[in-house]
């Protein structure tokens, strides 16, 4: 396996100690990798490669994947927000990306080194060429499944941490303290509706009944976790926010569905500093 990155000490970290995973009964295990910081180190051309990065990079990984992603490759991303795949489709073709949605949760402790917070699955749209990843990811002990829907699988993940992932940043809170605090609960579902209601404005069937539900069930699932765009602000990092709540107003403005809290809250996150 060869990991591409941008980060220097993630990238000294990891060719150091490998990929250093903590487990939640505490155990930890390094993973080592090949580590490259540009296309001119890969080798020989990758048959699947993973996106990974912030979405606000993505457009520099998807330039960097044209140089090392074989002809017959595939680019899935499992990034947060939306306009990930249109990014990696411009540089690399449909026909080579693929995407999906995780709800596994892991919080940075330091670089190099994570550790594992909440159970989840990995999803991935049907595609041609994704039998191998599918695969690889169960043969990892991962739970796998796929979809034909991908934007109902997008806008899905895209309702969940449009609600919380803002509100844990901008109080500095776990994702389960969330549903300790009545007025921070009640504006958590305010922002769910919203952007629920742009999706259904769309025509994208959520693959939820009730978007509050299923909001508070992943906070209560993920009660210790910090969310990944808490851990950006943290570490003074640009944040997701533009493709996370920015998405759901800017979907809402051409859909023609007020997105008040949504905006809100896009603006806050970007008051707090930094490109997000």
């Amino acid at each position: 396996m060869t990991l591409m990155g941008s980060w220097p000490e993630g990238v000294a970290a990891l060719r150091e100690h490998g990929v250093r995973l903590v487990e939640a009964d505490g155990s930890e295990r390094a993973y080592p990798v090949r580590v490259v910081t540009s296309p001119a180190e890969v080798v020989a051309r990758g048959r699947i490669a993973l996106v990974l990065v912030k979405a606000w990079q993505t457009e520099r990984a998807a330039r960097q994947l044209r140089d090392c992603l074989a002809p017959d490759g595939l680019a899935v991303t499992l990034q947060n927000g939306i306009g990930n795949l249109e990014a990696l489709a411009g540089a690399l073709g449909r026909s080579r990306c693929a995407v999906g949605v995780t709800t596994l949760g892991a919080n940075l402790l330091e670089p190099g080194r994570a550790r594992a917070a909440g159970e989840g699955m990995v999803t991935l749209e049907e595609h041609p060429r994704s039998e191998r990843i599918v695969s690889l990811l169960a043969t990892a002990g991962l739970e796998v499944a796929t979809t034909l829907d991908v934007t109902a699988l997008l806008w899905g993940k895209l309702v969940i941490n449009a609600a919380i992932n803002p509100l844990t940043a901008l109080l500095r809170i776990p994702n389960g303290e969330l549903l300790e605090r009545p007025t921070v609960r009640s504006l958590m579902a305010v922002t769910a509706q919203e952007a629920a209601a742009v999706a259904a404005a769309q025509e994208i069937a959520l693959p939820y009944p009730d978007p509050v539900c299923a909001v508070e069930a992943v906070a209560q699932r993920t009660a210790a976790n910090h969310s990944s765009m808490l851990q950006d602000v943290l570490r003074g990092a640009p944040t997701e926010v533009d493709a996370i709540n920015g998405a759901v107003a800017r979907a809402g403005e051409r859909s023609g569905v007020p997105t008040p809290v949504n905006r809100a809250l896009w603006g806050l996150v970007k008051g707090l500093g930094g490109r997000g």
